[in-house]
């Protein structure tokens, strides 16, 4: 089975408001089996809503729509629908009489454009809502379903979860779509397209590479008729790309590089502490936001200033005078100091130019160097990372927390830990 999902709302348009609703819906509906091709958003006008709507219906089994069912004059999502479907709506007295009572029971005057939300297709039923005023609706008409959803996140959710998702279950049967998103760093994206392209060619399952920030996500999805089957599907592929990738794969699903490397940390009764000058303690706080961080983290010192390098970290004031704050020696002093200071085994020290102003010919803006200590030596990186203040910053705590991976794994390597 094929759907669409149209959210239909001016607002996100504008971007006031983001469309986490159709991302659920997505999950939702791939762990159904049930493909989604399009997402359509649409604003809160007649007549292209309804070209959406009788294009998305001509295409797929299912359309659901998210929003404008509310009793206001912008809320014209049922009656597109109906209208799109070739059905008509009609009064079902036992929500007009809740309405009623609800409105009642405040002590609210009920305008009559509340009844609006009364109003329910004939080929099709009302899905109760105990979070709201405007159930939800069902459309079964000509052998195409139309499902139209409430817009608050704390309506949506309860009617998907409570109400569709059982509906579409006993429409598809056990078909299941089941994926799993790996990790992978130090790796471009056409790198690693290139070194598993064999790999993407099949169509169940499938790999798909999408880019994020510092990193590279693969995501692979299997379709089956059982959920165990599409799990073993999946499972074998990401050991094909695991077996080709190596190290470069640090994670899985939902797991950031600040977990993976806790984890590492903590299985080797290892510790670390950071300097951080342009980052402002961004790893500090990605590494605090792991559960259990306590015992591999004993501190970190947010030095911006100069005077604060040399008092908190021991990095020599002459050094910074000589190199600059934003420099390779000071990066590597600051990585030290932090090791120094809190007895830990690695130290990481950041400092560089996020910007906006700042920069010059020599030291643009987005220069950082990053500096990782240990008993090894310091290792140093220098990046010139592109976009907004904000980008640098979060670039440059990725980066860290990649580097502080390889000197774990490097360390492994001499140690001969498996």
């Amino acid at each position: 089975m094929r759907a669409e999902i149209v959210s239909v709302g001016t607002e996100l348009l504008l971007g006031q408001i983001v469309d986490t609703n159709a991302a659920k819906l997505g999950q939702e509906l791939s762990a159904l089996g049930i493909a989604v091709y399009r997402r359509t958003t649409v604003g809160d006008n007649h007549d292209r809503l309804l070209t959406a709507l009788r294009a998305a219906i001509a295409d797929n089994d299912i359309v659901i729509t998210i929003g404008g069912l509310g009793p206001t004059m912008d809320d014209i999502t049922r009656d597109v629908l109906a209208e799109a479907m070739g059905d008509t709506l009609h009064r079902d007295e036992k929500i007009a009489h809740r309405l009623e009572a609800f409105f009642r029971a405040r002590g609210i005057q009920m305008v009559e454009s509340n009844l609006n939300q009364a109003m329910v297709p004939t080929h099709g039923r009302p899905l109760d809502n105990p979070n709201g005023t405007a159930p939800g609706l069902l459309f079964e008409k000509d052998r195409k379903i139309g499902i139209a959803l409430p817009g608050p996140p704390s309506e949506f959710i309860p009617m998907v979860e409570n109400h569709v998702v059982p509906y579409l279950r006993s429409k598809t049967g056990t078909t299941t779509i089941r994926s799993r998103v790996l990790r992978i760093c130090n790796m471009g994206e056409s790198l690693v397209e290139h070194s598993i392209k064999d790999l993407m060619l099949g169509s169940n399952p499938t790999v798909a590479p999408y880019a994020k920030t510092g990193e590279v996500h693969l995501r692979v999805s299997a379709k089956a008729d059982d959920p165990e089957t599409a799990d073993r599907m999946v499972e074998e592929r990401v050991r094909q790309i695991v077996e080709r990738l190596g190290e470069h794969v640090y994670g899985f699903d939902d797991e950031p590089m600040e977990v993976a490397v806790v984890r590492l940390l903590t299985e080797r009764l290892l510790t670390v502490a950071t300097a951080e000058s342009c980052t402002g303690g961004m790893v500090a706080a990605r590494i605090t936001d792991v559960a259990g961080s306590s015992q591999v983290f004993p501190g970190g010192v947010v030095s911006y200033s100069n005077a604060a390098k040399s008092d908190l970290l021991a990095v020599p004031a002459a050094l910074v005078d000589a190199h600059g704050a934003v420099s390779p020696e000071v990066a590597g002093a600051m990585a030290n100091g932090a090791r120094n200071r809190f007895g830990s085994d690695f130290g990481i020290g950041i400092t560089g130019i996020a910007g906006p102003d700042g920069g010059t010919p020599e030291k643009p803006v987005g220069l950082v160097y990053i500096a990782v200590a240990s008993t090894r030596g310091v290792r140093v990186e220098k990046s010139v990372f592109l976009g907004r203040r904000a980008d640098v910053r979060y670039r440059s705590a990725q980066l860290a927390l990649v580097m502080l991976r390889d000197a774990i794994l490097d360390r492994d390597k001499l140690t001969g830990v498996n």
